[in-house]
């Protein structure tokens, strides 16, 4: 049974809540068109990684064999 916009704007963070929680999609009914609150796939963490190409100033062979015994603290 679809929501009316009424009751959507008095409950909408707690309906927000149960729509994530469930994964249950709400209707609602505004101006008499039918809307649907769905909840999205979270983004993949990785997707958001930006390259960052000038980072390392040095040439990153040499960083590989580096000797960081000396540095190492047991």
């Amino acid at each position: 049974m679809p929501l009316s916009a009424t009751k959507l704007r008095a409950n909408l963070y707690k309906i927000l809540e149960q729509v994530a929680k469930s994964g249950v999609p709400v209707e609602v009914v505004h101006k008499g068109r039918r809307l649907k609150i769905v909840p999205g796939e979270p983004p993949d963490k990785l997707s958001r990684l930006k390259p960052h190409p000038d980072y390392l100033r040095v040439e990153p062979d040499s960083i590989v064999h580096m000797d960081w015994s000396k540095e190492w603290k047991p």
